[in-house]
């Protein structure tokens, strides 16, 4: 998300003495911004939970805004640039202004940039910043106003949402910082997941999409320890959390899935349509060399033949990954390597990064360094490789009748989204015209064009 998708919350104006009477028209109002990736997102919408059922309410902008809280991101070096510009513009806009998220653990900095900001805490830590939310703006104190919907407060639509299984990693890749921002590998019990998910279905949601840091080792940290649910024993593993969330009756789609062997186990879920038929899987590159020097945990030189083994089980299977070109030592041979095995592999959905040189990264110290303008050059032919195997996937669904999930209505028609395309990174099914159906509707299209991203239907 960037600062433009700003969702707020509404706190107590500073001059209101805590322990003071207010109606909801004097609520204290809190604003927030939630930079990064879902897995930020769902740590916004923790503390706004929290924050909402102690009476505090959303703003909508930075003037209505009492305290405006920025949740930042600190994995690459431009996002780390971003969120200070995030900071830069709360403060201008409104003035008071608390930090936190990854680029959190980074205090020092952010100070010096913007000496003004009022805290900062680190990622996940919940009860800092409510307590820093408490410290600038005393919250109410009103039982009949401090109440909060069962499923909590969320930034999606209504009709979908993330939910969070584990925190951190236990991986330790050499360009990623993310275990010494997040910790290690911490697994939710698997009916404390199962009682969110339960409650979000009841309250709406037609989507549950699955994230953490690594998905597929779920419950190795606590090792696979069973939990009570609806009278039964259920372990916190991969298959069997996925079995039991496929049971709830809502779209179910994996993230962030490192493809360790087991990850086998859950196709069968898929071409029975338990849980959608959709992997995201951050291959990061296909050359044996350069992941090794990426130190890329489950990746084998014959992954290729592993997914076409996949889609022998489950046709329909779409696989969604990132990858980074210009890795220190990537040479033309490991780049064409990699344009051959996206070729070869057909992955449906693919985004590109250049590399960078976070701060703290292990691969900063690898020799055989590669030129900006290289970079530049191979993310074009990346790209480009990959638009034409997108288009060639998309074009076999031109005849299809498959279930959409509407996402937005206006005049002009709907804008939905196939079991194949997860919401704003993958493409869009238009239905030109359709002005009858509405968000979270499950409608039946017949898909009559595609291009390289994107799919335009008709109701069937």
């Amino acid at each position: 998300m960037t600062a433009d998708t700003i969702s707020k919350t509404k706190t107590a104006s500073p001059s209101s003495a805590a322990g003071v009477r207010r109606d909801r028209a004097g609520a204290p109002k809190v604003g927030f911004v939630s930079l990064g990736c879902p897995k930020a997102l769902v740590d916004s919408e923790r503390i706004i939970t929290k924050l909402r059922s102690e009476g505090y309410q959303v703003a909508g902008d930075y003037a209505g805004a009492d305290v405006v809280v920025v949740n930042t991101c600190g994995f690459l070096d431009s996002a780390k640039a971003e969120s200070l510009d995030a900071i830069g513009e709360a403060l201008t806009e409104n003035g008071r202004v608390i930090v936190t998220g990854c680029m959190g653990v980074e205090a020092a900095r952010i100070r010096d940039v913007h000496p003004d900001v009022l805290a900062v805490t680190g990622p996940h830590q919940y009860e800092e910043v409510v307590s820093a939310v408490h410290d600038a703006v005393p919250p109410l104190h009103d039982p009949y106003v401090d109440l909060v919907p069962p499923e909590g407060l969320h930034l999606t639509p209504r009709h979908y949402a993330y939910l969070k299984i584990s925190e951190g990693c236990n991986n330790r890749c050499s360009f990623c910082i993310i275990p010494s921002l997040r910790g290690d590998l911490v697994s939710r019990p698997a009916n404390q997941v199962m009682a969110e998910a339960e409650r979000l279905v009841n309250a709406g949601v037609k989507e549950l999409l699955i994230i953490s840091q690594d998905t597929s080792a779920y419950g190795l940290d606590i090792k696979y320890a069973e939990s009570a649910w609806k009278g039964a024993p259920l372990k916190a593993r991969f298959l069997d959390l996925a079995t039991a969330l496929g049971e709830l009756g809502a779209w179910v789609r994996l993230h962030y899935v490192y493809p360790y062997p087991h990850v086998d186990e859950v196709i069968p879920l898929m071409a029975e349509g338990k849980i959608l038929p959709y992997l995201d899987i951050p291959f990061q590159h296909a050359s044996p060399r350069v992941l090794k020097a990426m130190r890329r945990p489950a990746h084998q030189e014959k992954t290729a033949a592993r997914i076409a083994a996949w889609r022998k089980v489950c046709p329909d299977l779409a696989l969604r990954s990132t990858f980074i070109v210009g890795f220190p030592g990537e040479t033309d041979e490991d780049f064409d390597l990699l344009l051959q095995w996206l070729t070869e592999a057909k992955i449906n959905r693919a985004g590109c990064f250049k590399y960078e040189p976070v701060e703290g990264a292990a691969a900063n110290a690898l020799p055989g360094a590669v030129p900006d303008e290289v970079k530049e050059e191979r993310w074009h032919r990346f790209m480009q490789s990959q638009q034409a195997v997108s288009r060639a996937l998309l074009a076999e669904k031109v005849g299809r009748t498959t279930p959409v999930l509407i996402d937005e209505v206006d005049d002009e028609g709907a804008i939905g989204r196939s079991q194949w395309d997860a919401p704003e990174i993958d493409g869009s099914v238009f239905l030109n015209g359709e002005t009858g159906a509405k968000p979270g509707d499950i409608v039946k299209v017949r898909i009559v064009e595609s291009d390289e991203t994107d799919l335009w239907g008709v109701t069937a």
